[in-house]
């Protein structure tokens, strides 16, 4: 087993045997094995162990237990206390997922500080078996049925070449001992209904089923590779990032394979749904404003392109600018304001600066997201005209049309700010002094 887990590391490139490793240690058996293999094998190793306060006494008993693993091997030991149930209360996560996040943050933190190449974790073959069976259950793309992979970052995982079997061998030739977790034993957690109920009878079918599955991830693995090529691909002809959106061109994905499947992957950073996908694919042909919202972005179809925008980056409401302020931060926008006699005044034309006549504002100014209603008379002309139908005319997608920010001045408006300033407050040769604002979007 030692020369199994050596070739895997070598074949993998987890580590070089001069790597400093921090090993994850829940005192159960399966960790307790990794020490023994990475003592074996002359590893330069650290115990890490997480409290999450969730057993009592057990807890308790774990943490003492891996302590005296550590002194057993001789190497550092690392520990720390978790209050899990407030945690996952905060942040509105199952008790699972909430103590996964301590425990990856806190190893990271003690990598760093302590100066350790990776974080060690004791998954082998048979975990592999119940995560593409986990996620075949709920559904999954194909980064789905890689399993887990040897190595993430800083996380590396030595044991995937071995199964449960294996392990259980080592501990009776090296008569270790371990603590047994009994919440390994509940089926009340979905990854132990598929271990102890599921996989006894795929077993029936193929005693063989973790060497299986895991030459099938490693294939998945593979063929992710050639699709990730792919992807990137198409996403360097189609996806635009501007500063205000992502807009994705349509035409490169007219004649792609599989157009479900390769939009979900593109769209896959802005966490928008495979049911959600399929639904934009079947708008793709219909007229433009269909909008579709993902938990962090908001999509349009506009015309020949889908244009992303970020949730909740208008929620700042309204923002004053009191006369003599020389700064002002409305959501992801800064603004710098200044005045200058207008003598000395070098007019900007570029459409993120307004300059304006003092002499025409009335402050405080506000700027606020335009609403339906306003008006404005843009410049170089004397007519009013509806923002509405000027972002229509601008051909501006219903998102950003959310976006849209104006400057009022005592009601009026005297700038759709980044696009037209308003006829009335521009600086003319009666200008006396000039009011500049410039807008920047922070990164």
């Amino acid at each position: 087993m030692l020369q199994k887990v050596s070739a895997y590391i070598q074949a993998h490139g987890l580590c070089l045997p001069t790597d400093k490793l921090l090993v994850a240690v829940s005192g159960g058996i399966d960790s307790t094995v990794l020490c023994e293999v990475l003592h074996q094998l002359k590893y330069n190793f650290a115990v890490a162990h997480c409290n999450f306060g969730l057993r009592a006494e057990d807890a308790e008993a774990d943490q003492l237990f891996v302590k005296k693993l550590a002194k057993k091997y001789e190497v550092p030991f690392f520990t720390e206390n978790f209050n899990t149930r407030a945690f996952a209360e905060q942040e509105k996560l199952s008790i699972q997922m909430a103590a996964r996040t301590l425990r990856y943050e806190w190893f990271e933190g003690v990598r760093q500080h302590e100066g350790y190449d990776y974080i060690a974790t004791a998954h082998h073959s048979n975990d592999t078996t119940e995560t593409i069976l986990l996620h075949l259950t709920k559904g999954t793309g194909i980064a789905g049925l890689h399993g887990i992979p040897p190595k993430n970052g800083k996380i590396i995982r030595p044991l995937l070449s071995i199964t449960k079997d294996d392990i259980y061998e080592l501990v009776t030739e090296r008569k270790l001992i371990w603590r047994e977790d009994s919440s390994n034993e509940t089926t009340k957690y979905q990854r132990n209904k598929i271990r102890h109920e599921v996989i006894p009878v795929l077993k029936e079918i193929n005693p063989n089923l973790e060497e299986t599955m895991q030459h099938t991830a490693e294939r998945v693995s593979h063929a992710e590779s050639i699709v990730a090529a792919y992807i990137n691909n198409l996403r360097g002809q189609s996806i635009n990032e501007a500063e205000e959106a992502v807009y994705v061109a349509l035409e490169p994905l007219r004649s792609a394979t599989g157009l479900p499947v390769v939009l979900h992957e593109l769209l896959r950073p802005y966490n928008f749904s495979y049911s959600v996908v399929l639904e934009l694919v079947e708008a793709l042909d219909g007229l433009s404003g269909k909008q579709f919202e993902s938990p962090t972005h908001t999509l349009v179809k506009d015309r020949d392109q889908l244009v992303l925008t970020p949730r909740n980056l208008s929620s700042f409401g309204s923002v004053l600018i009191n006369e003599g302020d020389t700064e002002a931060e409305a959501g992801n926008l800064t603004f710098s304001i200044r005045y200058v006699e207008a003598d000395k005044y070098k007019l900007n034309t570029k459409p993120h600066v307004a300059a304006l006549d003092a002499a025409a504002l009335k402050f405080p100014l506000k700027l606020r997201v335009w609403q339906e209603g306003d008006w404005f008379v843009p410049l170089g002309m004397n007519g009013k005209k509806k923002i509405s139908d000027f972002l229509i005319d601008k051909k501006v997608p219903a998102n950003l049309k959310g976006q849209t920010l104006v400057l009022v001045s005592d009601q009026s408006v005297a700038w759709i700010v980044g696009q037209r300033l308003d006829n009335r407050f521009k600086v003319s040769d009666k200008t006396e002094q000039v009011v500049e604002i410039s807008m920047e979007r922070i990164k």
